[in-house]
């Protein structure tokens, strides 16, 4: 789609462990483009780097734009970001890195960096909700686990800067343990890592699922596409872990309701997106049963219907907000 130069745009960005999300938006945060880059498993931080930079180039250049039309540009990443750094994202690579400096010096464009599960609640709530709810949380199963906390209609980051890693709540602590995580934790035990590490260890004690013949006995390859497949076929073993996932990502949501009382709960990520249909009932009526009575009450619990998109989004949203703060700044301040 060729657009004209004279206008100018926002880019949001969203980086993951298996591929990184480019997209164009102008000023009124309407879509206009994506490109989308897959990561390879065990790539090194700096190639990270460079795959997010060749990923903002290819989109631009997609589109027919210049770099110096872009406004400024929005980027979600895993781990705790203070200062444009992003630290201890283990999954990319990343211990220390100073992504916004690297790239506003190679693009030439303002770049704002933020963790990218409080980039998808932050564009859940302005875009998907509108703005309205005045407290949100959210909980995000994919790869790994994480989530985002809207208090007062508004990001909160926590004292630490790290608020709403809900992956690391401890619902079995004599439960398994995936890399970087806690045994027993959410992440550990319902994230796409954690479910595929506990079929593996079930067919090593000697159950069987239907996923053996296709995958092989490591179950290499496994996708959520796979597991929703299996249930689809009433695989017992693949129902019966997933199910058990839902139940401790419910216990989770009951521990969000019943310390913050949220007017929402939103749900998202690849794991919770494929196999909603098994997880988000399951999801519900563990945490209903686990709240005192009437804490529920009015309390919505919901899947976003953002997709994908959801991270893109939010980090677009995060650098309209910062470039107009940015812009109203005394000069010297």
């Amino acid at each position: 789609m060729a657009l004209k130069r004279t206008r100018q745009y926002f880019l949001g960005v969203d980086v993951g462990g298996t591929k990184i999300l480019a997209g164009l938006f102008d000023r009124s945060l309407r879509l206009l483009g994506k490109w989308k880059i897959q990561t390879q498993a065990g790539c090194d931080g700096d190639a990270v780097v460079d795959q997010i930079e060749l990923a903002i180039r290819e989109l631009v250049a997609s589109e027919n734009l210049h770099l110096n039309q872009i406004l400024a540009i929005g980027l979600g990443a895993p781990g705790m970001v203070k200062g444009g750094r992003i630290f201890h994202a283990y999954n990319i690579g990343w211990v220390d890195v100073g992504i916004g400096a690297i790239l506003r010096r190679r693009l030439r464009v303002p770049v704002f960096v933020e963790n990218d599960c409080n980039l998808f609640a932050l564009g859940i709530h302005r875009v998907e909700l509108l703005g309205k709810p005045r407290t949100m949380v959210g909980l995000f199963l994919g790869t790994g686990i994480g989530g985002g906390l809207i208090i007062d209609g508004k990001l909160y980051r926590g004292f630490n800067l790290a608020a709403g890693e809900f992956g690391q709540m401890i619902v079995d602590k004599d439960g398994i343990r995936a890399p970087n995580s806690f045994p027993g934790s959410l992440e550990s035990l319902a994230s796409h890592v954690g479910i595929t590490r506990r079929l593996r260890q079930a067919v090593k004690g000697g159950e069987q699922t239907m996923l053996q013949t296709e995958l092989g006995e490591r179950l290499n390859g496994l996708a959520s596409d796979h597991l929703r497949m299996a249930i689809a076929r009433r695989d017992r073993l693949v129902k019966r872990i997933v199910r058990e996932a839902a139940e401790e990502t419910g216990l989770c949501v009951a521990g969000i309701i019943s310390v913050l009382g949220p007017e929402y709960v939103m749900l998202g990520g690849g794991v919770v997106e494929t196999l909603q249909w098994t997880m988000m009932p399951v999801i519900r009526k563990t945490a209903a049963t686990h709240v005192l009575p009437g804490t529920m009450e009015g309390i919505r619990i919901l899947l976003s219907t953002m997709g994908e998109e959801g991270g893109i989004i939010g980090a677009a949203v995060f650098a309209r907000d910062e470039f107009r703060q940015s812009a109203r700044k005394p000069v010297g301040a």
